[in-house]
């Protein structure tokens, strides 16, 4: 059965009641600071809609890997500090999950208010393969809303996940799908669905192992498939060239062959690799580099010690004329080492060319999302930026999402 959504619920009317959210605030941080909000920005509609109709909102969010205990490290303190800066909301936080500052606070929630938890995977329970162990804390999570408490599930980038916050607590609370989980999913339904062509998928990022699933679904699916970044290497290595030091998985040659094998035919996708590449004599930001073409990359100035750190500029220009010409574009991946300007100009090109698509172009999340805000872009420039990578991927492979599958149950 569909999910309820938001509206579904605004209509029963959230006045006084208590509403228990799982939003994606992932954010990346340096010494404490927050260098990316743009996941809080995407998070906010959703609260201050909520908070607006009166709701005592409380929010449940996870930062980083802290592999099941406390660790200041990734503390949600900043996070909570960016969150009351964008918004007029009152916002406060609790040190701890369920415990004793949770719950004082939760108990004393003013209508109209937000209270963000500490880190949902400060609790080794919240991503326990053990479904007791996840049931035992999505329970605790539900007491804090009490007996007309809701749910709703507007983590998209959390969704491909079984976890306590996500999946678990479905099982507690009547459930709802927050707006930002029902845009991903309508947007990347077009995708997957008659999509307007030609149909554009540029692939980037540092392994292709992590890409090989989506490869092998939208091979059908779209009419290119433009490969960057790190993964480029081992179709370089499949078709027989040298690619010096740089990164290659040996173990996917023979799987990327096939995949070349099947480069349009039948229907099949156009796969299309670099014809240069930036060679560097070492990873760093003043590593000395040249341009070589993919037959010399190990015969350069460098030898078989270069590393190829982006896609060239005659690549980089054939990819941008491909992607504009395209109605319908997805992107995930840098083509390039982004952060070192050296090695930037294959990302900011694809980048560019994306915000000049007649038609529908999605940026699918993670390092992509982070690459053209690094680069100046802004989020208005693209027609949509994914807040969940993984999850992006684990839909357009096809799979089912744990975490949209509870709201459907």
């Amino acid at each position: 059965m569909p999910a309820q959504n938001l509206n579904d619920l605004l209509e029963q009317g959230v006045s006084s009641r208590y509403v228990l959210v799982r939003s994606d605030l992932n954010v990346p941080l340096d010494s404490g600071t927050v260098t990316d909000d743009g996941r809080i920005r995407a998070s906010l509609p959703v609260l201050e809609k909520l908070a607006t109709a009166g709701a005592k909102v409380i929010v449940m969010a996870h930062l980083g890997r802290p592999k099941g205990e406390p660790n200041p490290e990734f503390s949600l303190a900043p996070v909570a500090t960016r969150l009351a800066e964008l918004t007029t909301v009152a916002v406060q936080r609790a040190t701890d999950l369920t415990g004793e500052d949770a719950r004082s606070k939760a108990d004393a929630l003013a209508d109209g208010s937000i209270l963000l938890l500490e880190n949902v995977r400060f609790d080794p329970r919240e991503t326990s393969k053990d479904d007791s162990e996840r049931a035992e804390l999505a329970a605790e999570l539900a007491s804090l809303v009490g007996d007309t408490g809701v749910y709703v599930n507007d983590a998209f980038g959390a969704v491909h996940r079984k976890h306590a916050s996500v999946f678990d607590i479905a099982r507690h609370l009547p459930a709802y799908q927050g707006d930002l989980v029902a845009t991903e999913l309508q947007v990347l339904d077009q995708l997957i669905t008659e999509p307007a062509r030609p149909y554009v998928v540029a692939l980037g990022g540092s392994k292709v192992s992590d890409k090989l699933a989506v490869i092998d679904n939208l091979l059908d699916k779209a009419d290119t498939l433009l490969i960057g970044g790190g993964m480029v290497f081992t179709f370089l290595a499949a078709q027989g060239h040298q690619v010096g030091s740089s990164l290659l998985e040996e173990d996917q040659i023979d799987t990327v062959a096939e995949y070349l094998k099947r480069s349009g035919q039948g229907g099949a996708a156009t796969i299309v690799l670099p014809t240069d590449i930036v060679m560097a004599e070492t990873f760093g930001a003043e590593a000395g580099h040249e341009v070589r073409p993919v037959d010399g990359l190990a015969t350069g100035t460098y030898g078989e010690s270069a590393m190829g750190l982006d896609i060239g500029p005659d690549s980089a220009a054939h990819y941008a004329q491909t992607i504009r010409a395209a109605h319908t574009v997805f992107w995930n991946g840098p083509m390039g080492v982004f952060e070192l300007p050296a090695f930037a100009a294959g990302t900011k090109a694809v980048a560019e060319a994306l915000t000049a698509v007649d038609g529908l172009c999605v940026v699918g999340g993670g390092d992509s999302a982070a690459a053209v805000r690094n680069l100046g872009f802004g989020d208005n420039q693209f027609g949509h930026i994914s807040t969940g990578g993984g999850a992006s991927l684990e839909y357009l492979e096809g799979r089912e999402l744990p975490g949209v599958q509870a709201l459907q149950n």
